[in-house]
């Protein structure tokens, strides 16, 4: 796939000018998104996602689009539970829900810069070193295992991790229990201060940390494509502010999506041990030749992961659906 320099720079203004109107149009003036605004703006940028996957198999042909929306599907997945995380963070912090949006749009921007930077690297590693894959599958098996384990202590954990970053935050600045309007910083007699809301984005960006970890794994499991890796993640960014917005309260109702996410990162943590095998350079295992092991193909993945999904949101829906009838009978 051979992608110009001018077709990395157009893309990159593009995904750059669509958060740049975001902000504009919809964060600058805090308020508190209605169902309707939130909704709509959902479907536009997943449409948009969807379209670019067409411009995709244009230019490139279907096999990588089939690549793209592989990437995109899981990527889409692993950020709706990142919503979870995010939810937990604005009531940790109280952040009023007028000026959630801000917090979320810096957050999701922090998270492509970052996962950006894991992009480069990871590309790099692979081109180097095809052993790397061995240490992506195996990453990917272990987080999918610790997904399971934490499970149910979501809450638990992040909480956790929340008052590590703000007590690292206190030693090292002065803050403010009192939120200032939209302000990140303040000023208290004469002093600047640090407001809850920065907190709780610096809470966000940490978060975005551990999610990059994880995610830029998955998606290189999927396709070696640093353009795909990285469209496909922001285009699974986008929109992530409204969708907050439009299903924060159904979050709590999809109970088995963990689940359901550690088993697609354990299919895709296999998929990459497998490709290392087939393309193994390592001395140790088999002389250093290629291991004939069976490789699962793009419209395999893909197959799986929406099964996945689509069970797990199933099962979830249908499980907090009987407790809440339960509940009502008693």
């Amino acid at each position: 796939m051979q992608v110009t320099a001018l077709e990395w720079v157009i893309t990159i203004a593009v995904i750059l000018g669509l958060f740049v109107f975001d902000f504009f149009a919809h964060v600058r003036t805090p308020h508190e998104p209605t169902f309707r605004e939130s909704g709509f703006w959902s479907a536009v940028y997943i449409t948009l996602a969807l379209a670019f996957g067409g411009v995709v198999a244009w230019r490139w042909g279907s096999t990588f689009a089939g690549e793209y929306y592989a990437g995109f599907v899981t990527e889409k997945a692993l950020s709706v539970d990142n919503l979870f995380v995010f939810l937990i963070i604005m009531s940790t912090f109280a952040v009023p829900r007028i000026y959630q949006q801000k917090a979320l749009l810096i957050g999701i921007v922090i998270a492509l810069l970052m996962r950006g930077v894991f992009i480069a690297v990871g590309a790099a590693a692979i081109s180097a070193f095809s052993w790397v894959f061995y240490l992506f599958g195996l990453f990917l098996v272990y987080t999918a295992v610790t997904l399971i384990r934490e499970s149910g202590h979501e809450v638990e954990q992040e909480q956790k991790r929340d008052s590590r970053v703000v007590a690292l935050t206190k030693r090292m600045l002065p803050t403010t229990d009192e939120y200032d309007g939209d302000k990140l910083v303040t000023r208290i007699d004469g002093r600047r201060a640090v407001t809850p809301l920065l907190l709780a984005l610096l809470a966000i960006g940490f978060a975005d940390l551990l999610f990059a970890l994880d995610s830029i794994p998955a998606i290189y499991g999927l396709t070696e494509q640093p353009y795909l890796v990285f469209t496909a993640n922001a285009f699974a960014l986008m929109g992530l502010r409204q969708l907050y917005f439009l299903i924060g309260g159904l979050l709590d109702r999809l109970v088995y999506l963990s689940y359901g996410l550690a088993a697609i990162l354990a299919f895709i943590g296999v998929k990459l041990v497998l490709h290392a095998l087939h393309e193994n350079t390592l001395p140790f295992i088999n002389g250093g030749q290629q291991v004939a092991v069976p490789e699962i193909s793009t419209p395999m993945s893909l197959g799986v992961i929406l099964g996945v999904l689509v069970v797990a949101t199933v099962a979830s829906l249908i499980r907090t659906g009987a407790t809440v009838r339960s509940k009502v009978d008693e």
